[in-house]
């Protein structure tokens, strides 16, 4: 049986991957490849958080009965880094490396702490309250349309 920690820590790791790949476009000025490489990123994370907030934080909330406790900071943190990508987008439609990068260099900050809490937190506490139904949880993350 997976945890649903081992299901959705891979998948930072692969956001992970994607967003490197992508500030290494815009650090190199591939404005073609870096749109595109974007454009990956920003689908995987979008999954990644739809996976999250239809499936997982509705499961857990129910469960504890808490609402206003880490996935109320979780929805808030996702807001902020979607609030960063679209703000990102418009400063690679003017193919600015300046705003690109510094927009760059915040959403990774905000991502690696988002991403330990979750992993750390989180997810441990999922794995706890939600072990009998992981497998379904899981089942029902990788249906999740992005």
């Amino acid at each position: 049986m997976t945890s649903i920690s081992a299901f959705l820590t891979p998948d930072h790791h692969h956001c992970d991957t994607l967003f490197s790949a992508a500030e290494a476009a815009v650090a190199q000025g591939d404005w073609l490849v870096a749109a595109e490489a974007w454009a990956r990123f920003h689908d995987a994370l979008r999954h990644h958080f739809a996976m999250e907030e239809e499936v997982l934080f509705p499961a857990f909330e129910a469960r504890t009965g808490m609402t206003q406790g880490p996935t109320q900071v979780m929805r808030m943190e996702h807001r902020q880094m979607t609030d960063l990508l679209n703000q990102l987008a418009d400063a690679l439609a003017r193919q600015d490396s300046d705003a690109s990068l510094g927009d760059c260099e915040t959403l990774l900050i905000i991502m690696q702490q988002h991403n330990m809490k979750e992993e750390q937190m989180l997810y441990h506490m999922a794995d706890q309250v939600l072990a009998g139904e992981a497998e379904d949880m899981i089942m029902r993350m990788r249906a999740v349309n992005g």
